[in-house]
């Protein structure tokens, strides 16, 4: 299964390091749309919040350099960081 042709409906975790990764990608993409992220944030509390973005937020830290950070994350193109970590 390729990524161009992964959806929705194909998401599914478990079997493969590879279909995870295409499952995870797929999911946060969802996760991105704008209708969806403002019905689940009306939706939680602040506890919830919080471990939501330890989380995520732990993720971020451990897998990505502060220039993927900037760049990737927060769509920062004009932010540079020369942090080693490249």
């Amino acid at each position: 299964m390729n990524k161009g042709s992964f959806s929705s409906s194909d998401i599914c975790f478990g079997l493969s390091l590879e279909l995870d990764r295409l499952s995870f990608s797929c999911f946060l993409q969802l996760a991105g749309n704008s209708e969806f992220a403002d019905l689940l944030a009306s939706r939680v509390d602040e506890e919830e919040i919080e471990k939501f973005i330890d989380n995520f937020t732990g993720l971020l830290k451990k897998h990505l350099s502060k220039s993927e950070y900037h760049r990737f994350f927060l769509q920062d193109h004009d932010h540079h960081h020369s942090d080693g970590k490249e």
